[in-house]
C-alpha cells in the first residue's frame, strides 16, 4: 500500500465513519473509484465505493505502477501468441488488470443487482470513427466478466454505438463528454436501447448505464479559452462551468425520464462532488480527493437542486460562448460533437496514451540493446 492509503486508513479511524461513506449509504448519491488500482480500490470500497472507472490514462498509470508484474505476464501472453502485435498485448493486460478490478466489486454488484458495483473499461480510441468496431469490443468487454460497464465516446459515432451496445445488453458508461447537448443525446440513445431490448422481453432491470460528464474538463476549456481570446472575466466564475453544466443535465433528464445516471468525472474542485450530494447520481473523484475529504470530514448536505449563482451561469453564458453551447441542451448537434475542443482534446490524450501502453509493450518485445 502507499502511504496516501495507510494515512486514509488512520485519519478514518481516527474520524469515525468517513464522510463518503455515510453520502453512499444515506443515498441517493454513490460514490466510484476513478481508478482500477487494487490497493486505492480495496481502501475507496471502505469508504463506501460501490464501482470504479477507468481509461487508457488510468490504464497506462495501473499497469506502470506495478510494471514488474505486468512485464512478465505481458512476456507470457507473447510467448502463448507469437503472432499478437503490441496493441493487441497491450489490451489483453488491460483486461486482465479490469477483470482482477471487478472481482473486488462483486459484493456491491449482487447488494445493487447490477446497478452498481461495476467496473468501467473503456472502448480502443483508435476505433471512435467506426461504431460497429465500438459496439462489437463493447459487447466482449461486458462478456469478460459478469460486473464490467464500458465507456463508449459521446462523439457522433459513438451514439450509434451506445445505442447499439446498449440493445445487445451491454451496460454502458458514456464517456468524452462535457455538455448538456451530448448528455442528453446518449441518455436517448440508451432509452432506445433499452426500448429495443424490452420490446423482444428482454431483461433491462439489472443494467446500470451511466452517462459521465467530465466537469473538470470543461471547467480547464473555459480557461483555455479565456487565455486564447483574452477575455476579462472573475476567475473564480470558471469554478462553476462544469457544476452548472451538469445541474442542468440532471433537471433535463428528470424532466425527459431518462433512465441513465448521470456520472460526475475529472474533479478539479471538491465542488464537483459536494454539490451533487442529494441527486440520483454517480461522483467519481480520484483516490486523493477521497483522502481529502474524508480527512477533513468536509460535511456532505443535499446541494444537488441548489441552483448555480444566476448571475455566474448568465456571465458565463455571455463571455463565453463555449460555455453557451455547452450549458444549453441544443447548443450542439451531434454533427458537431467531435469537433467540440475538450471532445478533441480528451481523444487526443487517450489515443496517447494508447501510444504509450503500445510502447510499454515494444520494450518486452523489442528490448532496447
Amino acid at each position: 500500500m502507499t502511504q496516501s492509503v495507510h494515512q486514509a486508513n488512520r485519519a478514518g479511524a481516527a474520524g469515525g465513519e468517513p464522510a463518503l461513506k455515510k453520502m453512499t449509504e444515506a443515498g441517493p448519491t454513490v460514490l466510484w473509484n476513478d481508478s482500477a488500482d487494487p490497493n486505492e480500490l480495496r481502501q475507496a470500497i471502505g469508504w463506501g465505493a460501490v464501482g470504479a472507472t477507468c481509461n487508457p490514462v488510468i490504464a497506462v498509470g495501473c499497469l506502470s505502477a506495478d510494471w514488474p508484474r505486468w512485464r512478465a505476464r505481458v512476456a507470457e501472453l507473447a510467448a502463448a501468441y507469437p503472432r499478437a502485435g503490441e496493441a493487441a498485448l497491450g489490451w489483453a493486460v488491460v483486461e486482465e488488470l479490469s477483470v482482477d478490478a471487478a472481482k473486488l466489486l462483486e459484493p456491491a454488484f449482487d447488494k445493487y443487482r447490477g446497478v452498481n458495483g461495476r467496473l468501467s473499461v473503456q472502448t480502443d480510441p483508435r476505433l471512435h470513427r467506426d461504431a460497429a468496431a465500438l459496439a462489437d469490443q463493447a459487447e466482449r468487454f461486458a462478456s469478460l466478466t459478469r460486473n464490467i460497464i464500458v465507456k463508449i465516446p459521446a462523439t457522433e459515432v459513438g451514439l450509434e454505438a451506445i445505442e447499439e451496445a446498449t440493445y445487445r445488453g451491454v451496460s454502458v458508461n458514456v464517456t468524452v463528454s462535457f455538455t448538456v447537448a451530448q448528455a442528453v443525446a446518449t441518455g436517448r440513445a440508451i432509452e432506445r436501447g433499452l426500448a429495443r431490448r424490452e420490446a423482444e422481453g428482454k431483461d433491462t432491470a439489472t443494467m446500470g448505464p451511466v452517462v459521465t460528464i467530465m466537469v473538470g474538463r470543461l471547467d480547464d476549456w473555459m480557461r483555455d479559452v479565456v487565455a486564447r481570446d483574452r477575455i476579462a472575466i472573475d476567475p473564480g466564475y470558471l469554478e462553476w462551468a462544469g457544476v452548472a453544466a451538469f445541474k442542468n443535465a440532471y433537471q433535463v433528464f428528470r424532466r425527459l425520464g431518462l433512465r441513465a445516471r448521470l456520472l460526475s468525472a475529472a474533479f478539479r474542485n471538491v465542488m464537483h462532488l459536494t454539490e451533487f450530494v442529494g441527486g440520483d447520481v454517480v461522483v467519481s473523484p480520484p483516490f486523493k480527493w477521497q483522502t481529502l475529504i474524508n480527512d477533513n470530514n468536509l460535511p456532505l448536505p443535499p446541494r444537488m437542486d441548489v441552483p448555480v449563482d444566476p448571475v455566474v451561469v448568465a456571465t458565463l453564458a455571455d463571455r463565453i460562448p463555449d460555455f453557451r453551447r455547452a450549458y444549453e441542451p441544443d447548443g450542439l448537434t451531434p454533427a458537431e460533437f467531435d469537433s467540440f475542443g475538450p471532445t478533441r482534446k480528451t481523444l487526443r490524450q487517450f489515443l496517447d496514451a494508447d501510444a504509450q501502453l503500445d510502447a510499454l509493450v515494444r520494450d518486452v518485445l523489442v528490448p532496447a540493446p
